[in-house]
């Protein structure tokens, strides 16, 4: 198969994110460059959100990052789910298998996209787990979903780490041509500004932007973000399903 940018095949891209502004951060010029050629993207967030705030209560601000969340998928016409668990709190167990297991079922992928496994953050790293383990039983039969089984086991590829520790992509998608309307996703999440500069002293939108600089320069792209296949059997890292052109 052709790159998808060159291919008339429309794919279906289901793309997991921990928490609500994850996804933007780290794969939205990708996502935003998929939908951009058509393609079907849904956008999953694992969970609500509902620690991400100095001042708010918990069901507050989970709904304000619902709303936020919202917002961005309609920025590129992404369907949305909203998985639900409590941030900070994600763990990897017979239900959220099955709950993941129907998610990629509802959605039926050609092209996933996860958290890698060694992030900083526990939720990344359990749900890119969640993600890696649930994939191939997606197609089990005897594994009953409200959704059928895939008659085909989706690829799986993951995404870059905070600040790009313990992660070294194997190939990078140029996104400077939509780098600007993931600038405008992240910007939906407006919650989130001054609860990062509360607890990490950092701005959200100047680090997601050292970090996607960081990978273009290394890419030879002004803009870019990283990715790697799936390391176990059955790999069939057909990297042409990502949107390199």
């Amino acid at each position: 198969m052709a790159n998808v940018t060159n291919d008339d095949r429309k794919l279906s891209v289901l793309a997991f994110g921990a928490h609500p502004d994850d996804l933007e951060f780290q794969v939205g010029g990708t996502l935003a460059k998929y939908a951009a050629g058509g393609h079907r993207v849904t956008m999953a967030v694992v969970t609500n959100g509902d620690v991400g705030s100095s001042t708010l209560p918990m069901e507050e601000i989970a709904a304000i990052r619902h709303e936020e969340a919202k917002a961005s998928a309609a920025l590129i016409g992404a369907e949305l789910v909203w998985i639900g668990y409590h941030d900070e709190f994600f763990f990897h167990n017979e239900e959220s298998r099955r709950r993941l297991i129907d998610v990629m079922r509802a959605a039926e992928p050609d092209v996933v996209l996860a958290h890698w496994i060694e992030d900083y953050h526990p939720d990344h790293s359990m749900s890119g787990q969640a993600v890696r383990d649930a994939r191939i039983m997606t197609a089990v039969p005897n594994i009953v979903t409200a959704h059928p089984p895939l008659k085909t086991i989706p690829q799986l590829f993951f995404y870059d780490t905070t600040a790009g520790i313990n992660f070294t992509p194997e190939v990078y998608v140029d996104v400077s041509a939509t780098f600007e309307t993931k600038q405008q996703m992240l910007a939906c999440h407006d919650s989130q500004n001054q609860w990062i500069q509360d607890i990490f002293q950092t701005d959200l939108s100047d680090f997601m932007e050292v970090q996607s600089r960081f990978r273009g320069m290394q890419a030879g792209f002004r803009h870019g973000e990283g990715f790697r296949a799936l390391e176990t059997w059955p790999r069939a890292a057909d990297f042409s399903l990502l949107p390199l052109a």
